[in-house]
């Protein structure tokens, strides 16, 4: 590494080493205590510190970066020696110079829409300064090494001067036409010599990141942009990593193909990468909150399934009923505790939910509206996605084969909704049978073969064939295959049947809603179950509680199992181990609901009741009835009672 000369009254550059040895001493010092000297090492300072102690220095940085963030760089190394000399029998020899400078401008006044634009309003001005983007990694090219520098000496004036690649033309050293030594005015010489063993290499990547759809408007295009990482910033992500990245915008000559003109291509030389994966599936709850859901069912302790049917009110709000559908959308993205059996085997927590329906049953907006529930959502149709745009797709991007994140992979960690899903083509569908259940995709394609993780629920929505027979087999109603019905935990079926009550208490709902200055019923709970209050209660309920199951909620769950496979012919593709796994899934996701740490027989029991709706032909609740017109009854908790006798009763489990 070049390091430039610095005069010994550099006030700047006595600040940088300055605000490095007294606010970082502890990261330098472990610096000097690291063994190979050859490697990169990063040094993590936060802007806002910077500001606050030594505003010049950060204003330069922020103003000039190319120019004073190598400085910064050599300020580390002169720290390091000072920190090495005042400590006992301190060495020299153990100074790391490949040290580069990392600046996290998280809390500090770069976090401003100015110097933090969406990837699709990046501009010209841009350029030369400390910028941040935020994205989604949807290409992560090979990681190469490149001459980061060579040195040259003049045949004239026998100086030695380094070199360095232009990365406007694609990381090129060309020889110098002229004498670039401090005395070049004197000499100008022409003629130089290339010093041996003087190059030095650099690790070098290119990934792509792409804006939010979900921060867009409708109509907008989802904009990308390049991204150089450099010697220790390679291989920290991945496709379908939520990244924000601080660097410097520059740019680069795109491809030289022919009959394509060449034009300059906005480039982001990276700095400081922080991944957000982690902080996409976490909210901010406050402790206010926390104790506002606490008080809630404190309120509810004595009738429990009316409280927890206030909070699925609040789910879809604008579609009147359809209890079953709100509790199954609940319980989906809720979900699971996810556990490793003894064979090593991860069994998934992840609940996936199949939605089959006439038109105009409101399936779309329970997709719109749970994506807005989950942190990380992507929502594609089913016409519109292929096999390759589903799950990874391989490019050959300037000579060289990557691969480019799909949907179920820019998901992983959140939601996929895919409307439409029996427009997807037979081949498309059964890419992603291994996504759903073993939660990866396996890729062979154009020489790269590698598995992605895919940790996503799959919420998905399809018209019947035809019209539905209730005579015949889910999969002969959907043209869907045993093997993918088989996968999804709840598959309910909303049929558009003509129910004259039913028409009249819809029709004077929607009436209702429209009319001006309407006053809702004072125990309309549907207020204060908010949307951002119900993602934060989501949310909350995943990350606190890992629900274990009882004695009494096994012995339910074992028994309709077993009397399910006795008596289940017509759903022979969907009455496998996978049932008894969804099972225990939505047990464990209602006793979240219920926001309580062991499941039940009321969780066991509801998650049956789940189970019954999605069965076409039920093997102990005759009465089930159609999912679209399930109602909130008044007293659930009064029902429920009846429910559990009833359902013990055929189970055999009474004492």
């Amino acid at each position: 590494m070049y390091l430039p000369e610095l005069t010994a009254d550099d006030e700047i550059y006595r600040d940088m080493v300055t605000f490095l040895t007294t606010n970082h001493s502890d990261q330098l010092r472990s610096l000097i205590l690291s063994p190979d000297s050859r490697l990169h090492y990063p040094l993590f300072i936060d802007f806002a510190e910077l500001m606050n102690d030594h505003l010049q220095v950060a204003q330069l940085i922020f103003a000039k970066p190319t120019d004073y963030l190598p400085k910064f760089n050599y300020a580390a190394v002169s720290a390091q020696r000072l920190i090495a000399k005042d400590s006992e029998g301190g060495s020299t020899s153990t100074i790391k110079e490949n040290v580069h400078v990392r600046v996290n401008i998280l809390g500090s006044p770069l976090e401003s829409p100015e110097t933090f634009p969406s990837i699709g309003k990046v501009r010209v001005r841009h350029s030369n300064i400390l910028l941040t983007l935020k994205g989604t990694v949807i290409r992560s090219g090979g990681i190469k090494t490149i001459e980061g520098e060579r040195r040259y000496e003049c045949r004239k004036c026998k100086n030695v001067f380094p070199v360095y690649p232009e990365l406007e033309t694609g990381n090129i050293i060309r020889p110098p036409l002229a004498c670039l030594s401090d005395k070049s005015q004197e000499c100008e010489g022409n003629k130089f010599v290339l010093v041996e063993n003087s190059t030095k290499f650099h690790d070098y990547q290119e990934i792509k990141i792409q804006e939010s759809a979900q921060l867009l408007g409708v109509g907008s295009i989802p904009r990308s942009i390049r991204v150089i990482l450099q010697n220790d910033l390679v291989d920290i992500v991945k496709a379908g990593d939520d990244v924000i990245i601080t660097g410097v915008l520059t740019a680069k000559w795109s491809s030289d193909l022919k009959d394509v003109r060449c034009d300059l291509e906005p480039i982001l030389v990276a700095n400081h990468v922080r991944q957000t994966n982690k902080l996409k599936s976490e909210i901010d709850i406050p402790d206010d909150i926390v104790d506002k859901f606490k008080i809630f069912w404190k309120k509810f302790s004595g009738t429990p399934l009316k409280g927890r049917n206030a909070i699925l009110k609040a789910i879809c709000p604008q579609i009147f009923g359809l209890f079953t559908v709100k509790l199954a959308v609940a319980l989906t993205l809720i979900g699971g505790v996810q556990h490793v059996d003894a064979s090593g085997t991860k069994v998934r927590g992840e609940s996936h939910l199949l939605l089959v329906g006439d038109p105009g049953t409101g399936k779309s907006q329970f997709l719109k509206f749970a994506a807005k529930l989950s942190n990380r959502a992507v929502i594609t149709t089913g016409l519109g996605s292929t096999s390759a745009g589903l799950t990874v797709t391989a490019v050959k991007d300037s000579g060289e084969w990557m691969l480019e994140a799909g949907a179920l992979v820019l998901a992983d960690g959140g939601l996929c909704c895919i409307d439409e899903f029996d427009s997807m083509r037979e081949h498309d569908r059964a890419t992603i049978h291994e996504a759903m259940e073993q939660q990866t995709i396996s890729i062979a394609k154009a020489g790269l073969v590698t598995t992605l993780s895919t940790r996503t629920i799959v919420f998905g929505a399809t018209n019947p064939k035809g019209q539905y027979d209730p005579s015949q087999p889910l999969s002969v109603n959907t043209t869907l295959s045993g093997p993918l019905l088989s996968r999804f935990d709840i598959v309910l079926v909303l049929l558009d049947t003509k129910n004259p009550e039913w028409d009249k208490v819809v029709s004077s709902h929607i009436l209702a809603e429209e009319e001006p200055g309407r006053v809702k019923d004072a125990e309309d709970l549907t207020n204060y179950w908010s949307l951002s209050m119900l993602r934060r209660y989501i949310s909350y309920v995943k990350g606190k509680f890992r629900p274990i199951l009882t004695k009494e909620a096994e012995r339910v769950i074992s028994g309709y199992y077993q009397l399910q496979r006795r008596s289940g012919t017509e759903n022979a593709a969907r009455i496998t181990v996978r049932m008894l796994e969804s099972l225990i899934r939505l047990a464990q996701a209602h006793a979240r609901l219920m926001f309580k740490n062991e499941v039940t027989q009321l969780d066991a029991i509801a998650a049956i009741l789940c189970i019954e709706s999605s069965m076409t032909t039920s093997a102990i609740v005759d009465s089930v009835g159609n999912a679209l017109h399930s109602n909130f009854t008044e007293n659930p908790d009064i029902e429920y009672a009846n429910q559990e006798k009833f359902i013990l009763e055929k189970l055999k489990l009474v004492d």
